[in-house]
């Protein structure tokens, strides 16, 4: 789809009410449902993050941004995420944490962002964090400038990619919190998209299609 179309689409979404939890747990595995529902995390205080699900145009069709975490003691390691990260105090709120973490980790700047909507915050177990999505735009294209520190590298993934159903897929993992079980996952630039940011695009895939 060209970005130009993309983003009178983008314009739909930004009053329509989100999916939500429901669309979150179609791309859970069933021990991770039966945890969130549990209600044992309950009086914890998690850390808070925001990320940016950033679409962009190259060669006139619209993209979406992903990053391929570099190898690190750690529950995320190499896996396959949004650009974004931690609240820091300096942050006036979580938006501009997703705005700030997307500039440092790809090198695009807080004010060429457009933020069309927030989503639905979900809670990540393993990490104790509470992560918050934001959809963005970044229409000017501009080459990417990636912090070595933490990102091996990008997987850029189309649309349409992200929308067709045969990308959906199940895949056995060993996870942080279980070995060998069978996982909902996109198959998307030959990487297997899971967990969290699985969650979230599912979310950001059921709110297109009202509009689509």
């Amino acid at each position: 789809m060209d970005f130009e179309r993309f983003s009178e689409l983008a314009v739909k979404i930004k009053n329509l009410p989100l999916p939500g939890t429901p669309s979150h747990y179609k791309m859970a595995p069933e021990s991770r449902i039966r945890e969130l529902k549990s209600g044992t995390t309950i009086g914890l205080t998690p850390k808070i993050a925001g990320v940016m699900v950033l679409f962009y145009p190259k060669k006139g069709e619209t993209c979406l941004l992903l990053i391929h975490r570099k190898t690190y003691e750690g529950v995320h390691s190499g896996q396959i995420g949004f650009p974004g990260g931690r609240a820091e105090p300096s942050d006036k709120d979580i938006l501009a944490t997703a705005l700030r973490e997307t500039w440092e980790e790809v090198g695009v700047l807080p004010d060429r962002i457009e933020v069309v909507r927030s989503m639905t915050s979900l809670y990540i177990p393993p990490s104790n964090f509470q992560v918050h999505p934001y959809i963005g735009l970044y229409s000017q294209g501009t080459p990417f400038v990636l912090q070595d520190s933490e990102i091996e590298g990008l997987v850029e993934t189309s649309f349409e990619e992200v929308m067709d159903e045969s990308n959906l897929v199940s895949r056995e993992l060993s996870t942080s919190y279980a070995r060998s079980i069978e996982v909902p996952a996109f198959y998307l630039g030959g990487h297997y998209v899971w967990g969290a940011t699985g969650m979230v695009l599912n979310e950001m895939r059921e709110l297109f299609k009202q509009v689509l």
